[in-house]
């Protein structure tokens, strides 16, 4: 268990690997291993780098980010480097410093998105606490354990009797547990009115393993749970870009404990859902799962539940939850730039001016953009609102597991002169 502690305009124009952009608030010059690196209004850091060495891309990641009195950092890498001796370098590097993170599908960094790096965001000790603990053994999570935790956690907020107005919690899931639904169910009907936002951790599409960092130490089948208290405006909030058909595929046959479906209206389930948007089979890919999303309505609203992959039986892995008798509605995207940019201009009027975004963005929106070609309007919208973070397997929001989704901490900017104390 851990305890820790604005922007201009935009981010800086995109830079390729090895090229340095100056941070907005200081002067120091950066190491032309970086990617990137930008100082925000109030004080949150952040650093990229592309180097494939973990001892020369801490290197210059602390070079970055010194000198600086940090409360936590957060750390979303690529799954080629070994998290295990990546958490120990951070912790070398930064001493007495908390650091939680996760392996990723892809990260956005201060110049766009980027698939083979590592970010790193500090939070500074003014202005933030941060509360953190690992859940190991995914399998066994529920109310209890879940409230249990939630507890030891609240316990050392400042305001732990009214925590919602200055308090979020985080969570980062290893994606490939099939565990997310029953965790955030756990953990939401813990933590009462703290809103929850977060992402489940990816290994590029392999599908193999992903792995979590919490203070040192590298974990599997893990998740990781964080109450973070601030006295910067913040908002919590979600943008999906897709809209129900009238065409419905029904799950008759499935292996729900792994996500597996078998059959749709009675028939193979690749063959049924390639059929309902007009492709064969063996013409189904990422791509296409990305192209054209499955949704489920749930309460009024419609939630996507993406396919992961196509098995060589013929059958569908999903990357949430799902069950016999469950309605998909097939549907069909729309311009995710101009949804994106409505949802990040409303949470930018609400702030008076946005700081930075911490993101968690669904892998199957960044394919569906390439996919499109619209990937560099997308970075570009992102430079624009100061968004960071990561694409993940799985997108979390409140009470909900979602797919095909970007979900989202923004804080406001500060003016130069305020003096934001330590919660």
């Amino acid at each position: 268990m851990n305890t820790a502690d604005a922007t201009p305009p935009a981010w800086p124009s995109e830079t390729g690997p090895g090229l340095v952009q100056p941070t907005a608030n200081s002067t120091q010059a950066l190491s032309p291993l970086l990617l990137a690196s930008r100082t925000t209004s109030s004080g949150i850091k952040v650093a990229a780098t592309e180097r494939p060495e973990i001892d020369l891309a801490v290197a210059a990641l602390r070079r970055a980010l010194s000198p600086g009195d940090y409360q936590h950092m957060l750390v979303f890498f690529a799954v080629h480097y070994d998290a295990e001796k990546l958490a120990g370098a951070l912790a070398k590097a930064f001493p007495d410093v908390g650091i939680s993170g996760c392996t990723t599908s892809g990260e956005i960094v201060p110049s766009g998105m980027i698939d083979g790096g590592i970010l790193l965001i500090a939070f500074p000790k003014r202005g933030f606490r941060i509360h953190s603990e690992i859940i190991g053994d995914l399998g066994t999570i529920g109310v209890e354990r879940a409230s249990d935790i939630v507890r030891r956690l609240k316990a050392q907020l400042h305001n732990s009797q009214s925590p919602g107005a200055n308090c979020f919690a985080m969570m980062l899931v290893d994606g490939l547990s099939n565990s997310e639904e029953t965790l955030i169910a756990a953990v939401h009907w813990a933590i009462g009115d703290i809103q929850l936002v977060g992402g489940s951790a990816g290994d590029n599409l392999a599908f193999d393993e992903t792995s979590l960092i919490h203070n040192g130490q590298a974990w599997k089948h893990a998740a990781l749970l964080m109450l973070i208290e601030t006295d910067v405006p913040f908002r919590v909030f979600k943008t999906q870009n897709f809209e129900p058909t009238t065409t419905k595929l029904v799950v008759t046959q499935a292996d729900t404990t792994n996500r597996i479906v078998y059959e749709l209206n009675a028939e193979p389930a690749a063959r049924e859902y390639a059929t309902a948007i007009g492709l064969l089979p063996a013409d189904l890919g990422p791509f296409s799962f990305a192209s054209y999303p499955l949704v489920v309505k749930v309460g009024g609203d419609y939630y996507c539940r993406s396919i992961r992959n196509m098995n060589p039986d013929g059958s569908l892995t999903f990357f949430c939850a799902i069950d016999e008798g469950l309605v998909f509605t097939v549907a069909r995207p729309q311009d995710m730039v101009n949804s994106a940019q409505q949802a990040l201009e409303a949470v930018d009027q609400s702030l008076g001016g946005i700081d930075i975004v911490l993101g968690f963005d669904c892998i199957l929106r960044r394919l569906d953009a390439e996919n499109r070609q619209i990937r560099h309007q997308v970075d570009a919208l992102y430079r624009k609102y100061s968004v960071v973070g990561f694409h993940t397997y799985g997108e979390q929001y409140n009470a909900m597991h979602l797919n095909q989704t970007l979900t989202g901490i923004a804080f406001g900017r500060l003016p130069a002169h305020d003096e934001t104390k330590t919660p």
